[in-house]
């Protein structure tokens, strides 16, 4: 597997497959990978016969209180596990590479509306920094077919968006959240949690499970997220937000809506926050 660092070289690969013909898929991901991220890369590779990775922790998404220095750099361990599932190239660029005029003077790309609730209301620029690199990693690696996890909804829907409204010709794939024996969504922050903790935060997963039977029994909504928003805290957590929304814009849905939906969950438990999601239709 061949490790790329600068953009000249991703390019210069690009162009030697594209002169080959090949299609080109890519996972893009900030590292310390888990078998959750290594099926993504599985899943391209079934969808193109050049796959590259990228690990980049990308700064612009990180609010001034969040855990970019600390978060976990495992770049050794991140290539053996790629090249043990079938990928072709990882990308691994300097911050200087991908932001040649700083992070705070570089462009910036913003996706309105469906960047301002949720995560991007509780993390405010989080989402224009991911809709900025990504933008950038696209027109670097050029892949016909992109793969990103379902566990992060929001940020799957802000590229679709932004893929669809800059009109760039990639397929985005979502793939299906992995889960742990508990339910828990696995994530790279799960290592904050000690392991009294990553049991209790199986609740998340079974808080989503009880909303989509309440959800398809007709609940009321405010009901079935008030006791959902009682099931985290009984377990623990500090819930950031326990809430059904329409699955294709995060909007609320109306009283009548009983298809299309979907549940999303942040907790804070420790010194992790944790998300998730479920679609509640049956």
């Amino acid at each position: 597997m061949d490790v790329v660092h600068s953009a000249a070289d991703m390019r210069a690969r690009v162009c030697a497959w594209r002169r080959a013909g090949a299609r080109i898929g890519f996972v893009p991901t900030m590292g310390n990978l888990h078998a959750g991220h290594l099926s993504l890369v599985e899943l391209a590779r079934k969808r193109a016969d050049t796959v590259v990775a990228s690990v980049f922790v990308n700064p612009a998404q990180f609010g001034p209180n969040e855990d970019f220095a600390s978060y976990p750099r495992t770049l050794d361990a991140d290539r053996a596990g790629l090249a043990a599932h079938g990928c072709d190239a990882l990308f691994a660029p300097g911050v200087d590479e991908m932001y040649p005029f700083g992070v705070a003077e570089g462009v910036r790309v913003d996706v309105p509306k469906i960047s301002e609730v949720l995560e991007g209301e509780l993390r405010p620029g989080h989402f224009a920094g991911v809709a900025t690199v990504v933008t950038k990693l696209f027109n670097l690696v050029q892949p016909d077919v992109a793969v990103f996890g379902q566990k992060d909804y929001q940020q799957l829907l802000v590229v679709r968006r932004m893929t669809m409204d800059l009109r760039l010709p990639i397929d985005i794939i979502a793939a299906p959240t992995r889960r742990e024996s508990n339910g828990l969504a696995m994530s790279s922050r799960n290592q904050y949690l000690s392991s009294e903790e990553r049991e209790r935060a199986g609740v998340i997963y079974r808080a989503l499970c009880a909303m989509r039977e309440q959800w398809n029994a007709g609940r009321p909504i405010a009901a079935i997220e008030s006791d959902a928003r009682a099931v985290l805290e009984a377990a623990g957590s500090i819930p950031d937000y326990a809430t059904i929304r329409r699955a294709d814009d995060l909007s609320a849905p109306y009283p009548s809506d009983r298809c299309g939906a979907i549940a999303l969950i942040a907790i804070r438990m420790g010194r992790a926050r944790l998300i998730d999601n479920l679609l509640l239709d049956p």
